[in-house]
């Protein structure tokens, strides 16, 4: 928030404020983390941004600038947060070096922020579906109607491997989905594995 306006850095994804990381077997705040490293490239600081457009929430995106940094590859670079590659590749770089330099929630297991908002979506409004996934092919738009939000993607590769991917993931986009599933539970009891990549 800067003054009284929501603002989201454009490209990149933060964990969210209730996510946690797993390091050494113990879980910590990551989310808090990444936030209070945010505050802290920002306490006191002009803040500069420019805006690009609206999302979905009605938060400004834009990209931001204070003490001389640039705040979205500040974030990435430095680990609190990943490139958010459904949208920009901007940050993809920043996102490597930190990974390999094991900065910030680099050095500990996660998911990324995007997956954590949709397993937490799934939990909190769970869809009934019939007891077999309906390719989209034979779908009816009643049948439509029901799918609304579920969008995991299940693939048959031509080497006969069941593949579902899940938004976010590397080849979400170009994945043509023979099967639409609303949870990963619903994708591996179908006998579908979740993409490595």
């Amino acid at each position: 928030m800067i003054a009284e306006t929501r603002v989201r850095l454009v490209g990149i994804d933060a964990p969210e404020l209730d996510q946690s990381c797993t390091r050494d077997g113990q879980e910590w705040a990551c989310g808090e983390a990444a936030a209070a490293q945010l505050r802290s490239l920002t306490e006191n600081q002009t803040v500069t941004c420019f805006e690009q457009g609206n999302d979905a929430h009605g938060r400004v995106l834009a990209t931001c600038h204070a003490n001389g940094l640039e705040l979205g590859g500040t974030m990435v670079e430095y680990g609190w947060a990943t490139a958010y590659r459904s949208y920009s590749s901007a940050y993809i770089g920043h996102e490597h070096r930190a990974k390999a330099a094991g900065q910030g929630i680099w050095r500990s297991e996660f998911v990324l922020p995007e997956h954590h908002r949709l397993a937490k979506a799934e939990a909190a409004a769970p869809v009934v579906l019939e007891d077999r996934p309906i390719s989209p092919q034979g779908r009816s738009q009643a049948a439509d109607q029901g799918y609304r939000g579920c969008r995991i993607k299940g693939n048959r590769s031509r080497r006969g491997d069941w593949i579902y991917h899940l938004p976010g993931m590397q080849y979400y986009e170009e994945t043509r989905a023979e099967e639409i599933f609303c949870s990963e539970t619903e994708a591996r009891a179908a006998g579908y594995r979740r993409s490595k990549i």
